[in-house]
């Protein structure tokens, strides 16, 4: 690991602070919103030299992983717009949270003079997701957000996609050196086990970890953070079923349609998303015998798809086969046969609230195209399922205005379970902007606080700090009198450019 010093994000000279990090992180040279120096034209950045990789990158990640190119393609997509988004971020400046309380001398106790600025909190380990080769892994979401923060980053390349992290990151070494920052502040580890991540954890130098994988993966690595003399926080994204709410009225005007959509949700991807939907609630009534006669007729014309790893398949049909020796958990639906190794089969499973309840072993997620329906007798038990439930990423609800009642009183739970609350939609898809939230309550993440997607994602690695009758002389730019910079501030309590 290079050793490196952390970047002061107040000083607005090229190549220093966050200036050079905006140009690294998408290459945005209008610099008027903060006021900093124009860079040359050729200056560059990671989302430019990500895209002038070309169709190697798409190439070497569809033989790693076997995703279809056109979702290589959008992933990529996904990837260089997120990182121009934390460029915007960067370049507004509002997310140092400038802060300035005047002096009261005449007060007594005399108030001095507070000023609050938010900093860098230091280097950030990022570890790569196995599903999303380039949008969570190397120059994903938490290094544009680790970056833009001001944060050299540490990456650990997960092992399923080495050949694709390592053009990306060669693409991102090239941004720094171009922007004329130090070496360290990007570095990319390889390494197959559990050793070089706990280690990397463990480092000293490291003061936050940005994971997204299993549940197991991100409490190994919190316990690493916490045991060391300074623990660290750790933001993992680990393990959601994702429940959707199926509605009474809406059953009824349009269950056929639901019922097909969700299939195609739950086996989008080979259900190998964080948001795939793996569990249903519905309340006895025909019009819910009807959607699951249309579910099952969708997902049995559903072909088996190859799961990205070896690792990944193996445990899919372990949890499918967990859940189905538990009894009063009945499969009464599968798509196609496999037809080749690794592929997985979808399944549908139901069960009853009273089950449900009974047997915490059917809350588990199974990473993969299964689904579980649980029947519930009346809206009571509808309710004690939900409030069971742990921490989700997102919950769904399919309502009609005929359910607005019920979903309101639903929604109020929903919102203490989730990051995410979508109304007549399905959670597969997590838009990249600034109202995102993709988080939640444990198990979802560590850390309920935070999200790993959208523009907030960049508050997990940064730290407050007072400064209290500092002088003009040495104050950050962003708080010294007159708002140089042009910063958007709260001052005396009000907000505005003063």
């Amino acid at each position: 690991m290079h050793a490196c010093r952390p970047f002061r994000h107040h000083e607005p000279r090229a190549p220093d602070g966050h200036a050079a990090h905006a140009t690294i992180v998408a290459g945005c040279r209008r610099a008027s919103c903060w006021r900093l120096p124009r860079y040359p034209q050729g200056s560059s950045n990671a989302a430019t030299q990500i895209e002038g990789i070309g169709d190697t990158l798409i190439e070497r990640a569809h033989q790693e992983s076997g995703l279809p190119v056109t979702r290589l393609q959008g992933e990529r997509g996904r990837t260089t717009g997120q990182l121009r988004l934390f460029a915007q971020v960067l370049r507004a400046g509002t997310w140092q949270s400038a802060t300035l309380d005047a002096a009261i001398p005449q007060r007594t106790p005399p108030r001095p003079d507070l000023r609050l600025l938010k900093i860098p909190l230091g280097p950030v380990a990022v570890f790569g997701a196995s599903n999303f080769p380039l949008a969570f892994s190397v120059a994903g979401g938490d290094t544009a957000a680790a970056l833009a923060a001001g944060c050299p980053v540490v990456v650990k390349a997960h092992s399923a996609h080495p050949g694709t992290s390592e053009l990306v990151g060669r693409a991102i070494q090239r941004a720094v050196a171009e922007a004329g920052l130090p070496e360290g502040v990007f570095s990319l580890l390889f390494g197959s086990g559990q050793s070089v991540g706990t280690t990397l954890v463990a480092n000293p130098a490291i003061q936050a970890v940005g994971f997204t994988g299993s549940r197991s993966g991100g409490q190994a690595l919190m316990e690493v953070a916490a045991a060391r003399s300074q623990p660290i926080p750790v933001y993992a994204e680990m393990s959601s079923i994702n429940p959707v709410f199926l509605l009474p009225q809406a059953l009824t005007a349009r269950g056929e349609t639901i019922a097909r959509d969700l299939v195609d949700s739950l086996v989008l991807g080979v259900g190998q998303f964080c948001t795939n939907p793996g569990l249903l609630l519905a309340i006895e009534s025909p019009a819910l015998d009807a959607f699951r006669t249309a579910a099952a007729a969708a997902e049995q014309a559903k072909p088996a798809g190859t799961m990205l790893t070896p690792g990944i398949h193996q445990a899919y049909a372990r949890g499918v086969s967990a859940l189905e020796d538990i009894e009063g958990l009945i499969r009464t639906a599968c798509g196609l046969a496999p037809a080749g190794p690794n592929q997985a089969q979808a399944v549908f499973f139901e069960t009853t609230a009273e089950r449900f309840l009974a047997d915490p072993r059917m809350h588990a997620e199974v990473f993969g195209p299964s689904t579980v329906l649980v029947r519930c007798r009346d809206e009571q038990s509808l309710f004690e399922v939900a409030r069971q439930l742990e921490g989700q990423l997102t919950a769904t609800v399919q309502a009609d205005e005929a359910d607005y009642a019920l979903a309101a009183r639903l929604l109020t739970l929903l919102e203490r379970k989730a990051g995410r609350a979508l109304f007549n939609g399905y959670p597969t898809g997590v838009e990249v902007c600034h109202a995102m939230v993709h988080g939640g309550p444990f198990p979802a993440t560590s850390d309920a606080r935070a999200t790993s997607v959208g523009a907030s994602s960049i508050e997990r690695f940064l730290r407050p700090v007072c400064y209290q009758n500092v002088p003009q002389a040495l104050l950050p730019a962003a708080l010294q009198d007159g708002n140089p910079l042009g910063l958007w501030r709260l001052k005396d309590g009000e907000p505005g450019r003063a």
